[in-house]
């Protein structure tokens, strides 16, 4: 999840009840046309599997993954009417003990993956396997990876000519004036009126529960008959919502960084918990700076250093670094820090130069890349789609503006930026749905592992709570004192035991599990992992 989402009461509402619905159920129970639509589609795929062939050029260096494409109904109450191709990637188990040469692993199927989003694709994920942490859950499954509707060449949504997406230098004003807000609510209703433009009727079905009927689509044409699944961040949400509706569908299921599903934060609500959360993290970041500040001289105490930002941004205010850095840039460069503390040290070291007359380090951070334009568009067109579709959002600016107003008297750092990205929701031109009560009963669904970083800014902790009271039976592991969104398979051992032994045996460490937090960065390191893990939805693409 990056912020959040919205509308109201044209949309399809679809009731609990649904998951239970037969496929001959009464035609007048909505969603029942969408869940007799998934069922016919996922036959189909099943008789059609995938052909997986070459990837384009450059997607895949190494040789190893095999691409191909799934078609799924845009439209799940008409089967048979206007089809979609979604790409899917696919790394077959190498079946290789990375403990023990001489032991053939056996196959357990297919690993589907999604980064989250909404809007990131996950064709990358199945290179993962080359990792060591990696290595085991690679030689029992085929990694599969796939790029969600709307996402690159899966039908893609675009709202708005890619070469006006990164519009730079901005500013990121953390109480702004009323003519600045003026502005920005001309510009989103300008983008909701652009995605409407460019998508038309269509635009109504980019949204969560046609994500999850999606995923079914895929299990099928995998020849699966019950899905492996793991989700980070948004991919939680719509994994959890997959698991409501098609409960006997699944096999096994990883959350990571689990989104709350309660129907009441989906999405306005989840978005000013973000932003609040952002708040507790941006000042871990600063306190990690001032303890290093023989290394930094950025200030020895969270204060200070708030105050070299603070100087910064201001200067930045006044003229832009190479024409193209204001302080939008300068908060979207941090915000990154507020996912993946990796990225603190070239942050802190960016914000250091930049105070002693060096820009170059943080022009190379937050310029932005015209060669990166089309796909940040796209991803920003689906994720606002996606949201803004899943849910009833406030259409009266009184009551944006009276939140956020609140909020960013003590969370400024990340309120308001947050709130212009997901404005356009206000003003959204098609029909918004009632979202899905995500809830399980005992012995409904097999249990689920969810994973989760106590102060995870980006999907606050008491999601993660949240989840497990909704899925019966799932268990729930914790890295203590730790902010990192997405830690399975990342740089906490502890926490990739726990998802070894579930995926690779089927063992949960109980209803609850904790781990000690991974080392925090060195000061004079380099990003490191940040290039090494594909398995985390980027921070908020889309510039307000």
């Amino acid at each position: 999840m990056r912020a959040a989402a919205l509308y109201s009461a044209a949309g399809s509402l679809l009731l609990t009840s649904l998951a239970a619905a037969p496929a001959g159920g009464a035609p007048d129970v909505p969603g029942t046309a969408e869940l007799r639509g998934t069922a016919v589609a996922a036959a189909r795929a099943r008789a059609a599997g995938i052909d997986f062939g070459k990837c384009s050029a450059g997607q895949d260096a190494a040789g190893s993954m095999r691409c191909g494409t799934v078609s799924v109904p845009l439209d799940y109450a008409h089967p048979h009417g206007e089809q979609i191709k979604l790409t899917v990637s696919r790394v077959p188990a190498t079946h290789k003990d990375p403990r023990n040469s001489k032991r053939k692993v056996p196959r357990q199927g297919a690993l589907v993956y999604n980064p989250g989003g909404p809007g990131a694709s996950g064709m990358n994920f199945p290179l993962v396997g080359a990792l060591p942490e990696w290595k085991q859950i690679a030689a029992a499954y085929d990694l599969v990876g796939y790029a969600p509707r709307g996402v690159e060449r899966s039908a893609p949504l675009s709202c708005l000519d890619p070469k006006h997406f990164f519009e730079a230098p901005t500013q990121s004003p953390a109480h702004p004036s009323e003519r600045y807000k003026q502005q920005h609510i001309a510009r989103a209703k300008a983008y909701a009126h652009g995605c409407a433009e460019r998508s038309g009727s269509k635009l109504r079905f980019y949204n969560s529960l046609n994500n999850a009927r999606d995923l079914d689509v895929l299990r099928a044409a995998l020849g699966e008959n019950r899905l492996t699944f793991m989700g980070a961040s948004y991919g939680t949400y719509f994994g959890a919502v997959y698991a409501t509706l098609f409960p006997s569908h699944v096999r096994r299921m990883v959350l990571d960084s689990a989104v709350d599903p309660s129907p009441e934060k989906v999405w306005y609500r989840n978005n000013l918990d973000q932003s609040a959360a952002f708040e507790d993290r941006w000042a871990d970041f600063r306190e990690w700076i001032a303890r290093h500040d023989d290394v930094y001289r950025l200030g020895d105490t969270a204060a200070k250093v708030q105050r070299s930002y603070d100087t910064a941004r201001d200067r930045l205010a006044t003229k832009a670094a190479g024409a193209k850095v204001g302080p939008g840039q300068l908060q979207s460069a941090f915000l990154s820090a507020g996912y993946y503390d990796d990225f603190w040290p070239s942050r802190a070291q960016a914000l250091s130069a930049y105070l002693k007359g060096d820009a170059k380090p943080l022009l190379k951070l937050a310029t932005p890349s015209p060669e990166t334009a089309a796909d940040a568009e796209n991803s920003g067109a689906v994720y606002t789609a996606v949201e803004c579709n899943d849910a009833a959002w406030p259409t009266d600016w009184k009551v944006w503006d009276r939140d956020n107003t609140r909020l960013a008297r003590v969370a400024p750092f990340e309120t308001w930026d947050n709130a212009w990205m997901n404005l356009p929701c206000a003003y959204w031109p098609a029909p918004r749905q009632q979202p899905l009560d995500v809830r399980t009963g005992p012995g409904e669904l097999p249990q689920v592992l969810i994973l989760a970083a106590e102060r995870d800014a980006a999907t606050p902790y008491a999601g993660a709570l949240e989840m497990q009271r909704r899925l019966s039976g799932s268990a729930l592991v914790t890295e203590r004192d730790a902010g990192t969104h997405g830690i399975g398979g990342g740089a906490n051992t502890c926490v990739n035991g726990h998802l070894d032994a579930y995926l690779l045996v089927g063992r949960l460490p109980g209803r609850r599990a904790s781990c000690a937090p991974h080392p925090e960065p060195k000061p004079e390191a380099p990003a490191g992992r940040a290039g090494k893990q594909p398995l985390r939805d980027s921070p908020k693409g889309k510039t307000a």
